[in-house]
């Protein structure tokens, strides 16, 4: 019996919130690139995500492969929009600069049983702050 050869699409589609998954999982594409990028075979891809089919992280990469310069494109995008977004909420909360050691402190003063003390885990955003 003779292969029959049918073009298939991948096996990308994005989501609701404009994020491109590989097949059926939650799995963002940008994750699957960036392993494959980072010398990652299919199969230890699939090993990091448990969910993601092994067949769906092969044609991922060769999407990536055939579409290496439009891929990197939007891949650099989604790295830009990220850092965006990450210095618009840093901006709203403010330093974070010594949180774990005020953490700590609350969690010292709970296990003593003593009030926690008066020590803001965030302190006020600084004024003129972007919102």
């Amino acid at each position: 019996m003779p292969l029959s050869f049918e073009p298939e699409p991948p096996p990308l589609r994005v989501d609701a919130g404009g994020a491109v998954r590989v097949g059926p999982t939650r799995v963002l594409f940008v994750l699957v690139v960036e392993a494959f990028r980072d010398g990652a075979t299919p199969e230890e891809i699939v090993g990091m995500y448990d969910t993601l089919d092994l067949a769906d992280a092969y044609a991922a990469c060769a999407y990536y492969l055939r579409h290496k310069a439009a891929v990197d494109e939007f891949v650099a995008e989604y790295h830009r929009v990220g850092g965006e977004i990450q210095r618009k909420i840093e901006a709203r909360q403010g330093s974070r600069a010594g949180l774990r050691e005020r953490l700590l402190a609350r969690k010292a003063a709970q296990d003593a049983g003593r009030p926690w003390p008066d020590i803001p885990l965030f302190p006020p955003a600084p004024a003129g702050g972007s919102q």
